[in-house]
């Protein structure tokens, strides 16, 4: 389980790591905020983590400030010195709410109470689409109609190296450095390329196991990747993907 700290005292942010690392070894923690602005910022910029631990009073204010400023929809458990803000705690996405100095065992049992209210369910319709396409023959596209403009192009799969998304619309880059847009979905496409030769590497990315020309170790445990002729935007694999990726690359 991967969790974020919102604390601005460094000495509280590091007793509660090694709290959480000996009550669950298991339990990532992705990042440290300061700050009411840090947070914003890092919240507009990455994937929600699975819990919240969050001080209230911070460097530049009170950290309810992000539930106005963030769509925050992840609970939250909060660690502070004072009482006074129970009340507007349990009005958010709050499971708990331990004052300082916090024991171990407070911390376990918080945990347990995350773990009891926050069980994932299993995702039967998923399992559903995954056993009827066991049972059905894989097709795959050999080749892609476009159209620019007045007239069509038929782009051969062979010559695509990534699909993306860009500002709600769908395109393909080709080996000759070619954009063209697409007109499907990455989740349709996703179903009708080879998974042997592509790969979903985030909500954005379709890529093409030939055209990467490099693999580089980034920050928050993602990876960056080099696609051959790519001049725009970075492309990552997001941290939910990162293993998946690795056996993708590594078969």
């Amino acid at each position: 389980m991967n969790v974020l700290i919102i604390e601005d005292e460094r000495p509280a942010s590091a007793k509660l790591i090694r709290l959480l690392a000996k009550i669950d070894p298991s339990i990532e923690v992705i990042d440290v905020l300061r700050s009411v602005e840090q947070s914003v910022n890092w919240f507009h910029s990455h994937p929600l983590p699975a819990l919240i631990f969050m001080d209230i009073q911070l460097e530049d204010g009170l950290s309810f400030e992000l539930f106005e400023n963030c769509r925050i929809e992840t609970p939250v458990i909060f660690t502070t010195a004072y009482d006074a803000y129970m009340l507007k705690a349990f009005k958010v996405n709050s499971v708990d709410y331990l004052l300082k100095p916090i024991s171990s065992e407070e911390l376990s049992q918080a945990l347990t109470k995350y773990n009891t209210l926050h069980r994932p369910q299993p995702d039967y319709s998923r399992l559903e689409s995954i056993i009827n396409q066991l049972q059905q023959p894989i097709k795959t596209k050999e080749r892609f109609l476009i159209k620019i403009g007045e007239h069509y192009r038929s782009v051969a799969i062979t010559d695509i190296l990534c699909f993306y998304i860009r500002e709600r619309s769908t395109f393909l880059f080709t080996k000759q450095g070619k954009h063209y847009p697409a007109d499907y979905s990455l989740d349709k496409i996703e179903s009708v390329v080879d998974p042997q030769q592509f790969f979903r590497i985030n909500r954005h990315f379709i890529i093409r196991f030939e055209g990467i020309c490099d693999i580089l170790a980034y920050s928050s445990n993602r990876l960056k990747i080099t696609l051959s002729g790519w001049k725009e935007e970075e492309i990552l694999v997001s941290r939910e993907r990162v293993v998946e990726f690795k056996k993708w690359i590594d078969r």
